[in-house]
C-alpha cells in the first residue's frame, strides 16, 4: 500500500525540535517519515515536464441532456440559489478512503459520471428575481462547477498533497477543461463562499442545498444564511428538503439518453451473469464459493463499467432466504440453486438490477421447478399490467401477489380456513411470510431510485412514458420454517427483470437477452457449463 507523501523525506534530515515538541493527534500520521521542505527539491521535482496537450476535450454527450434537466429544476425555484454537492471522498479505514462517487444528483444534472470530482459543486445561480419568471426563451439560471482545478508542477501540492496531488491522483482537470466536457462555467472552488453570498437575504437570493452530500458545504450554506438573514433551523430544512425531493422527483422519468446508459448496463451485466455462470465448476470445489460468483460478477463489472451497482447477492441454498445476503462466505453445493442479484454500473453511473435464481447441476429439481414456475407466473403477470393503460405503479405489486397467493393457497401454506381473496386483503396478508418485500421499485443513478420522491408521485403514480422500474417477485422457504413442505424446506427464488415504458405506453424489458422459463434457465447454465 503506498504510503503518504510525507514518507519522501529521510528520517536523518528529522528536526531535533519535531522530536521534543508536543504534537497533536491529528499530525501522528507524519510519523512515519516526512516528505522533503527545502526550496531547492520543490524546484527540482517540478522542473524538466513535457508540455501538457493543448486540445480541449470534446462536450460530453450527456451535456444537452444534463441542461435540459437543469432547466426543468430550475424553473421549480424561480430566484433560488441551489447548491449541489458532489460530496466529500469518505474514509474507509484511518487514512484510506473508498472510491470516490459523487451524489446522483450532482452526477443527473451536471451531466458527469465515474469519479467526477472530490468537493466538487454545481451551483445553479437565478437570473432572475424571487418568483419573477424568465422571458420567454429564457434561462431561469446559470449553472457554474466550483471544484479545485489541477496545480501548477511547481507546487508543492503537486508532488505532496494525496488527496490532490497530480503524482498521487494522477492529472485532474483545469478550469477550461471541464468547461468544454460539460458546456458549464467552471470556477475554483475557493470562490465559492461569496457566490453563495452574493445577494443573499429575505429581500434577495435565497438559498437551498442537498445537505445530504456534503456536511462541509451545508455548514457554509448555514453561515451564509445566518450571515445574510434567512432563515435557519428546521424552516431551513424544510427548504433543502424540497430541493431533494425534486431532484429526486426529477429522475423518475428517464430522457433517451439515460435508458440508453441502463440498456448498456444491462447488457454489461448480461456479460457478468455469463461469467458468473461459467465459474460455477471451481465454486463447487472451494469451501466459499459463493464469492468464487460474486468475484466473477465483479471483475466483469469493473472491466465493462464504473464497477457494481451495489453489493452482490450470490446466495446459494438456504443462504437465498436472506434478503440482503451480501456476505457471500458459504458452499456452493450440487443439487441446490444459487439465487444471483447482481448489476453493472457504468462510467455514467446508471446501473442495471438483475436477479436469476440459477439451478447449480443446470437443472431444476421438481420442487425447484414448481417455486420457479409460481415466480415466473406472478413476474408475468406483473408486467402484463405495466402494459394495462391507466396502470399505476403500486399494480405492479399487487397483480405479483395475486399469483402467489393463490400459489400459497394451494400448497397449503396459508391459515386453515383463509381463502386467497382474505389473505389479499389489507387486514390478512398472511402470504407476505413468504415475500416480505415490495416487487417494483424505481432504477437509474441509484439501485433504488427517487427514494426522496413524493408517495404520489411514484409508487401511487400513473405508469408514464420514460420510467424505468424493476418487477421481482420471489418466493422464500427457510430451512426451519415448518409451515412449508420438508421438500421446499431452505430454497428461495427470486426473478427480476428491468422495465422501461417507451413513448406508446409499451412496456418492454431491457433485460430481454436474460433467460427467464425454465427451459430457458436450463439451457442456459448447461450450455455455459459444457462449453
Amino acid at each position: 500500500m503506498t504510503q503518504s507523501p510525507n514518507d519522501t523525506r529521510p528520517t536523518t534530515s528529522t528536526d531535533q525540535s519535531e522530536l521534543t515538541d508536543p504534537q497533536s493527534l491529528s499530525r501522528r500520521g507524519d510519523n512515519r517519515s516526512h516528505r522533503p521542505t527545502n526550496p531547492a527539491f520543490r524546484d527540482f521535482i517540478g522542473s524538466a515536464w513535457g508540455p501538457r496537450p493543448a486540445d480541449l476535450p470534446p462536450l460530453s454527450d450527456a451535456a444537452p441532456w444534463a441542461a435540459a434537466r437543469r432547466a426543468r429544476l430550475g424553473a421549480q425555484f424561480l430566484g433560488d440559489r441551489l447548491v449541489l454537492p458532489a460530496g466529500p471522498l469518505k474514509v474507509r479505514s484511518n487514512d484510506t478512503d473508498y472510491r470516490f462517487r459523487p451524489h446522483s444528483a450532482f452526477s443527473h444534472l451536471a451531466g458527469t459520471g465515474t469519479d467526477f470530482e472530490p468537493d466538487a459543486v454545481l451551483v445553479l445561480d437565478p437570473l432572475t428575481a424571487p418568483g419573477q419568471a424568465p422571458a420567454n426563451g429564457e434561462a431561469s439560471h446559470e449553472a457554474v462547477i466550483y471544484f479545485r482545478p489541477r496545480a501548477s508542477r511547481t507546487s508543492e501540492e503537486f508532488y505532496a498533497d494525496p488527496r490532490y496531488g497530480e503524482l498521487w491522483v494522477g492529472v485532474r482537470p483545469s478550469l477550461e477543461e471541464v468547461e468544454a466536457a460539460t458546456g458549464v462555467r467552471a470556477a475554483h472552488i475557493d470562490s465559492l463562499g461569496d457566490a453563495l453570498a452574493k445577494d443573499a437575504g429575505p429581500d434577495g437570493v435565497g438559498l437551498r442545498v442537498i445537505a445530504e452530500a456534503d456536511a462541509a458545504v451545508t455548514t457554509l450554506v448555514d453561515q451564509v444564511r445566518q450571515a445574510a438573514g434567512l432563515a435557519g433551523g428546521q424552516a431551513a430544512q424544510q427548504v433543502d428538503d424540497a430541493l431533494a425531493e425534486a431532484t429526486s422527483e426529477l429522475r423518475l422519468t428517464k430522457d433517451a439518453w439515460e435508458v440508453d446508459q441502463l440498456q448498456a448496463a444491462v447488457d454489461a451485466t448480461k456479460v457478468g451473469f455469463d461469467d458468473l455462470i461459467r465459474s460455477i465448476p471451481r465454486a463447487l470445489t472451494h469451501w466459499r464459493g459463493e464469492r468464487v460468483l460474486e468475484g466473477a460478477f465483479g471483475a466483469r463489472a469493473r472491466e465493462e463499467g464504473n464497477g457494481l451497482g451495489y453489493e452482490t447477492i450470490a446466495a446459494c441454498g438456504n443462504h437465498a432466504n436472506t434478503l440482503h445476503w451480501i456476505v457471500n462466505d458459504g458452499a456452493v453445493r450440487p443439487g441446490e440453486m444459487v439465487l444471483v442479484d447482481a448489476g453493472v454500473e457504468v462510467d455514467s453511473l446508471y446501473t442495471a438490477d438483475v436477479t436469476r435464481t440459477i439451478p447449480v447441476d443446470g437443472r431444476f429439481t421438481e420442487p425447484q421447478r414448481r417455486v420457479y414456475e409460481a415466480v415466473l407466473e406472478a413476474a408475468d403477470a406483473s408486467f402484463a399490467v405495466a402494459n394495462e393503460p391507466g396502470a399505476r405503479f403500486r399494480d405492479l405489486h399487487a397483480a405479483a401477489m395475486k399469483v402467489l397467493a393463490q400459489r400459497l393457497f394451494e400448497w397449503g401454506l396459508l391459515p386453515e380456513g383463509v381463502e386467497p381473496e382474505a389473505s389479499l386483503a389489507p387486514d390478512g396478508q398472511y402470504h407476505r411470510r413468504w415475500m416480505v418485500h415490495g416487487t417494483s421499485h424505481h432504477l437509474g443513478l441509484d439501485v433504488h431510485d427517487c427514494a426522496q420522491a413524493r408517495r404520489e408521485m411514484s409508487m401511487d403514480a400513473l405508469l408514464v412514458p420514460g420510467m424505468v422500474f424493476t418487477i421481482e417477485p420471489g418466493l422464500y422457504f427457510r430451512a426451519d420454517d415448518l409451515l412449508v413442505p420438508e421438500e421446499m424446506r431452505g430454497m428461495a427464488v427470486r426473478i427480476e427483470d428491468d422495465i422501461v415504458i417507451r413513448e406508446d405506453g409499451r412496456a418492454e424489458r431491457l433485460t430481454a437477452a436474460f433467460p427467464r422459463t425454465v427451459a430457458e434457465v436450463e439451457a442456459w447454465v448447461s450450455g455455459l457449463l459444457a462449453g
